[in-house]
């Protein structure tokens, strides 16, 4: 099943997330932001299952905005959790 989650207060403008039937993340892909970075947090989530990168990831801020692209991803799965 594949996710699309709007990010709200940094640079990159939505979140696909896809989650394979075992419930583990597939794959994910940020549109904006920081390029490398989100690729690199894309490539270490794989395969993992969204509670694992939420404990990981929740609450990174970047710089003064209370928020990062990570955190965002970590909102974006609990809501998928709900869903699962």
């Amino acid at each position: 099943m594949t996710y699309t989650y709007k990010p709200t207060g940094v640079c990159s403008r939505q979140i696909n997330i896809e989650i394979s039937d075992d419930g583990k993340i597939k794959n994910i892909s940020f549109i904006g932001g920081c390029n490398g970075n989100l690729k690199g947090i894309s490539a270490l989530a794989k395969g993992r299952t969204p509670e694992e990168v939420i404990g990981v990831l929740k609450g990174i801020q970047c710089g003064f905005k209370g928020t990062s692209c990570p955190d965002q991803l970590a909102r974006a799965l609990e809501e998928i959790e709900e869903e699962l």
